[in-house]
């Protein structure tokens, strides 16, 4: 990402980005067969909720923090407006979502003066299929601001001077994965949807495949600029969950990557125009540590999480995102009603899950 006076590019998807967004599909037709030759459920490793649907709340402090590094100029930081977000998942069996959002009622939100206005939205949806799981997501971030401040402006006064603000710059992306966890033994949904608890202390490698489509777009002062990204990578996560007297548990997981993105990047104002195309190799590590307490109904915990990614532009600059954050979730089980476990059931006696 490129940002200056622009911040860059728009792409519209050629035949490429569209054959390869099948993939899922494909994907999830693999899943099925996988699906069918599961053998009986392992009651000795695992406790199962069949007819539980789990729903829970979390508070998180993550945000989207996107560091411009050159060597001839200032360094640039923008973020987003928010100091909270606040998320609502629903698991039931193999299926989950959830949708998260910044709460207006939080007042570290409410600093627009300073800082101008942002808003968020996330909807993720999962399937569990066996061994594996396939993530679909779709999440927009607008309105940035300008962290350091302070080294564009002399003299200007942290909490009294307004921030470099960004209120038109806007970051969607279209994100999906598919992972598969190899150890037959530990239960991702157990730290994950919650769907399931695992009794026995266990880990397991999970590597994972991503691809998401990201646009960046800026329309502010005279400037308008689109970048359209298309990334591809491949992990290799590990996770351990520490069973602790039955009910509580600790979970740290680590996750190095390696990707490509393919850029485009379109950019003027009413006289000139300008379209460029790079190809960049990224680097990504996030990881972090889960602890809580479980039983048949209430669950509650927290996490530390990080994730941090960069790639060089060229020789002279490169673009990083960091997210480091904490979070807080209390869950609740309770008997799924007949007209969401009748059909759900059908599919699983189709599915042989």
């Amino acid at each position: 990402m490129r940002i200056a006076v622009k911040i860059n590019s728009t792409i519209y998807p050629s035949d490429f980005f569209k054959s390869f967004f099948c993939l899922p599909f494909i994907f999830f037709v693999f899943h099925l067969g996988s699906a069918q030759s599961k053998s009986k459920k392992d009651t000795v490793n695992f406790i199962y909720y069949p007819d539980k649907i789990m729903v829970k709340a979390n508070v998180s402090t993550q945000t989207d923090t996107y560091f411009y590094k050159a060597k001839e100029s200032e360094n640039l930081k923008i973020v987003p407006n928010n100091d909270y977000k606040l998320f609502f998942t629903v698991d039931y069996k193999f299926i989950g979502f959830s949708y998260g959002f910044f709460p207006k009622f939080f007042g570290g939100n409410n600093d627009n003066d300073l800082k101008g206005k942002s808003s968020f939205s996330d909807y993720n949806f999962r399937l569990f299929l066996g061994h594996w799981l396939q993530n679909f997501q779709y999440s927009k971030v607008r309105g940035y601001y300008v962290e350091n401040t302070d080294d564009f402006t002399p003299g200007w006064v942290k909490g009294k001077d307004p921030y470099y603000q960004f209120p038109n710059l806007k970051n969607v992306t279209y994100g999906m994965s598919t992972s598969y966890v190899f150890n037959p033994k530990f239960s991702l949904r157990s730290i994950s949807s919650f769907t399931e608890w695992q009794k026995k202390s266990a880990g397991s490698f999970i590597p994972t495949l991503w691809y998401d489509y990201n646009r960046f777009s800026f329309d502010q002062g005279g400037n308008n600029s689109k970048e359209d990204n298309f990334n591809i990578r491949l992990g290799l996560s590990y996770y351990y969950n520490f069973i602790i007297r039955d009910k509580f548990y600790i979970a740290p997981n680590l996750t190095p990557s390696l990707g490509v993105r393919f850029s485009k990047d379109k950019s003027g104002d009413s006289e000139v125009h300008t379209v460029e195309k790079e190809t960049y190799f990224t680097k990504f590590l996030e990881g972090g540590i889960k602890m809580g307490y479980n039983s048949n109904n209430i669950l509650f915990g927290a996490g530390f999480n990080f994730n941090v990614s960069w790639y060089n532009e060229d020789s002279k600059s490169s673009t990083e995102n960091n997210k480091i954050y904490g979070l807080l979730y209390f869950g609740y089980r309770f008997d799924a009603p007949k007209f969401i476990a009748k059909p759900i059931e059908k599919v699983e006696e189709k599915m042989k899950l």
